[in-house]
């Protein structure tokens, strides 16, 4: 257990949390949620020590250990499975086979293992790290975006893991399916307080908002009593006869106090310039092909027809060619053989990852903007800027003193500047809140031109894409479903270790020709799930209250030894109850969204 009691912490005159109290159970796994600099990893960084609270205190048990993601890549060992083995506990150091079992799950093959850690991306090198943390079993896990230097199928792998976790973990990830499907609690860090609740973020954003709505509507009230009674006052306090009800009033009006008004919250406000776009086909992709000298094949014969209103998800392992592919949408690569031919009346807003180094660092947020489109008035750049939450003089900020968010969000504002009808966005989410994520997809079902995305975000990939690009197996070929029903028909293979025979096998490699979705058997099926866990929890339930009576039962007669079992069955029910709601918020969710 951790505690956190009455805890301040400021910059300057800028307050981050203000006598924040919380208790972290044993078993807990908390999700951290907030807007971006709100305190979140500084809050990460009180627990470590490596920052000190200006008021409050935060204890621990004593021997409690706390492990979390280190950024720092130093390795001292010769292979990625030595120094990843460096985390195992002092009684399990022969154990080995845990390591292997972790690094694969994050993306290791059997021979990556055996190499040097050196060797591998900054990417795969935190993904080292990650090993390390898994294997090394604090009491308490501290993740912050572990997720962001992931692939899709390790994420999954990691979700697994998670949910099985048994210490205390506190997450921090701009992925709002991933923190729903893992935690037990969640906690907003919000106007300097934190409000910690049982469930994932749904319920807490519910709450939360419908407390803000509540506090407005009675500081609305008290300010028109307040006038009142001072009206009342300023009108009869000369008068003598009516001197004691002037008293009182003004006791009322003492006893009234003041609310302040909430302060807006400023937020991302994603609206594409639609270009006009005339005709159904924007791009058309045929036989292509594309390697880079002296490289693999990234991709072979791959042949798909971009339309307006196509919402296309590009998926896949890290570095099976992904971003390639889009950058061959946008013509910066030419491919080896086939062609990619692109209507006249296409106009792209690509966001691509390496794009941000291509800022003019000399330049102000204001100016990098208003290149792109040199039409556009100052007033309504300055609303772009605002928009990216570059408001007054944050928009006069030079490139080069920007973090590395920052600069993502001045490349967003240049797509939402330049009119478009085909997106092509790579990884767009990695330095946005949750928030600005569930913002942008809101204006991605609304935008009416094309888009393709490449993300891990399988809440992006639920919400928005209508067909997919699936990388896997060696290549990457045309999936003319949703995403729910590629995992339900088709799935990771190489995530279960399936041959490339099942590919040649699937039907979606026989016609590319666009196909419609059953959703009705689909919804079906998931209404089912739905019922099915809502019984298993209704179950598990009634089985706690029977063993928490016995407990009662058992202490009350002086058989305190014989609680013991019974304690542990408790939790084991407990556990599950957790893992059943999660569960059903996750079908929910997936039914809400098929029904949408």
């Amino acid at each position: 257990m951790i505690q956190l009691s009455k805890v301040t912490k400021q910059f300057g005159e800028r307050i981050l949390f203000e006598e924040v109290t919380f208790n972290l159970i044993a078993g807990e796994r908390l999700g951290l949620v907030g807007r971006n600099g709100s305190g979140k990893s500084t809050l990460f960084k009180l627990i470590l020590g490596e920052e000190h609270p200006d008021d409050g205190t935060i204890t621990a048990p004593k021997g409690y250990r706390i492990g979390h993601l280190a950024q720092h890549l130093i390795f001292t060992e010769p292979t990625v499975l030595a120094e990843a083995c460096l985390g195992l506990p002092e009684h399990a150091r022969d154990e080995e086979y845990r390591g292997e079992i972790i690094l694969n799950g994050l993306g290791f093959s059997e021979e990556d293992i055996h190499r040097a850690p050196s060797e591998f991306s900054g990417g795969f090198q935190i993904r080292i790290n990650l090993a390390k943390l898994l294997l090394s079993e604090p009491n308490l896990l501290l993740l912050d975006e572990p997720t962001n230097y992931l692939d899709i199928i390790s994420m999954r792998w990691l979700t697994d893991f998670l949910r099985d976790w048994q210490g205390e973990m506190i997450l921090i990830s701009h992925d709002r399916s991933f923190m729903d499907s893992v935690t037990t609690h969640t906690a907003f860090l919000h106007r300097g307080a934190v409000r910690k609740v049982k469930g994932g973020t749904a319920k807490l954003y519910e709450q939360v908002a419908q407390d803000e709505s509540n506090y407005e509507k009675n500081r609305i009230a008290e300010e028109k009593r307040r006038k009142e009674l001072e009206e009342f006052i300023a009108r009869f306090r000369a008068q003598a006869a009516k001197a004691a009800l002037v008293q009182s009033k003004m006791k009322m009006l003492e006893k009234l106090g003041q609310k302040e008004e909430l302060s807006d919250i400023a937020e991302l406000d994603f609206r594409f310039a639609g270009a006009p776009f005339h005709g159904k086909q924007m791009v058309d992709v045929r036989e292509l092909r594309f390697n880079y000298p002296q490289g693999p094949s990234l991709m072979e014969d791959l042949s798909l027809a971009i339309h307006k209103g196509d919402r296309i998800a590009v998926i896949g392992k890290n570095g099976r060619g992904k971003s390639t592919f889009l950058k061959l949408l946008a013509g910066e690569l030419s491919p080896s053989g086939g062609a990619v031919s692109r209507s006249a009346n296409v106009n792209i807003g690509y966001f691509g990852q390496t794009n941000i180094q291509r800022l003019d660092p000399k330049l102000t947020v204001e100016d990098e903007i208003f290149s792109v489109n040199q039409r556009m008035p100052r007033t309504q750049v300055r609303a772009i800027c605002g928009t990216m939450m570059f408001s007054g003089d944050d928009a006069l900020k030079k490139i080069g003193v920007l973090s590395g968010g920052e600069k993502s969000r001045v490349l967003l504002g240049k797509i939402l500047a330049a009119p478009s009808n085909l997106l092509l966005l790579d990884e767009p989410t990695n330095h946005l809140d949750m928030e600005s994520i569930q913002a942008l997809i809101e204006s991605l079902k609304g935008y009416d031109g094309a888009v393709v995305i490449v993300t891990h975000s399988e809440l992006i990939l639920r919400e928005v894409a209508n067909r997919l690009v699936v990388f896997q197996f060696g290549k990457p070929y045309l999936f003319d479903y949703d995403y729910a029903y590629f995992l339900e028909k088709e799935g990771w293979g190489e995530e279960t270790g399936m041959t490339t025979s099942r590919v040649a096998e699937s039907p979606t490699h026989k016609s590319q020709e666009p196909r419609k979705i059953p959703d009705a058997k689909q919804a079906e099926r998931l209404q089912r799930k739905v019922s099915a866990t809502e019984e298993r929890i209704v179950t598990l339930e009634k089985e706690q209250k029977e063993v928490e009576t016995q407990i009662a039962a058992a202490y009350q007669g002086g058989k305190a030894d014989g609680a013991k079992g019974l304690l542990t069955r408790a939790a084991e029910l407990q556990r599950g109850i957790e893992e059943g709601f999660a569960e059903l918020e996750r079908l929910s969710q997936e039914l809400s969204s098929l029904q949408r």
